[in-house]
């Protein structure tokens, strides 16, 4: 169950592919998650939330991601997540990312600061207590930043179904080429702060490394509302044993009006 609190931090930030220059989303936003094990089981909730900050002289989002385990589950497999990225308010480009997980008493504690310049990566791993430089990838993203950035640049209106999305993001020590694959429209049902909705959509799959614990690389599938907000509704990944899935219970601060299907 740990991988859907990294799956929801990752994908979450995809909730709003815009055609519009103004921007998606604004200081305030917040959502939050129901997690479950194979449809029924509760594992835990995560949040994300963006405020506003300044960092070295500059004006930037800082979006904050939190994940738990709860109830029952607390007792064999505690999770206790959290993961913040500093991105400019004007361009996107990420700065500073921290990634700080506890999973089942495993650990890491790692901070990320970008020289964009120069390419590079520095990587504080306060754990191991060490300090390294990476060389990265043009216009390089960060795991929360990415999707941010995303939400004002893809042009929805231009996509056609099997249509495949590509950047690049650096992730711990590692530079990674992201692939999403547009899927088409899809009218879904949600529970928002207890009522049930039917909510237009855009279904996306992420692709993911096939092996221990997804049964394939499409293994994942994503839905977000077909707003001017694109807020995340639904994540479900296909795992070697079992399925885990996300759903959006509740939020506030969006830019833009939520539609629903009446």
């Amino acid at each position: 169950m740990k991988y859907l609190f990294t799956l929801i931090l990752f994908f979450a930030g995809l909730n709003a592919l815009t055609t519009q220059k103004d921007s998606a989303f604004q200081e305030g936003e917040w959502f939050k998650f129901r997690m479950s094990y194979s449809g029924w089981f509760k594992a835990g909730e995560a949040t994300l939330n963006v405020s506003q900050k300044k960092l070295k002289g500059k004006q930037v989002y800082h979006v904050v991601g939190k994940g738990k385990t709860t109830g029952a589950v607390n007792l064999f497999f505690k999770v206790r997540d959290r993961y913040e990225s500093y991105f400019d308010k004007e361009t996107g480009t990420p700065y500073k990312f921290i990634r700080k997980i506890d999973e089942g008493g495993h650990t890491k504690d790692i901070e990320i600061n970008f020289n964009h310049r120069e390419k590079k990566a520095i990587v504080n791993n306060k754990k191991k207590k060490k300090v390294d430089t990476f060389t990265t990838t043009q216009d390089v993203q960060d795991m929360v930043s990415m999707y941010y950035h995303l939400r004002n640049n893809i042009d929805v209106s231009s996509l056609r179904r099997g249509d495949e999305i590509r950047t690049n993001m650096f992730f711990d020590e590692e530079n990674y080429g992201f692939k999403l694959k547009y899927l088409g429209r899809e009218t879904v049902e949600v529970d928002i702060n207890g009522t049930e909705v039917k909510v237009k959509s855009l279904k996306f799959r992420p692709y993911v490394m096939a092996g221990r614990v997804f049964k394939e690389e499409e293994s994942l599938t994503l839905w977000v509302s077909d707003d001017k907000n694109r807020i995340p509704l639904k994540i479900k990944a296909d795992l070697a044993v079992g399925s885990l899935r996300a759903d959006l219970v509740a939020f506030k601060g969006l830019k833009h009006s939520f539609k629903t299907i009446h």
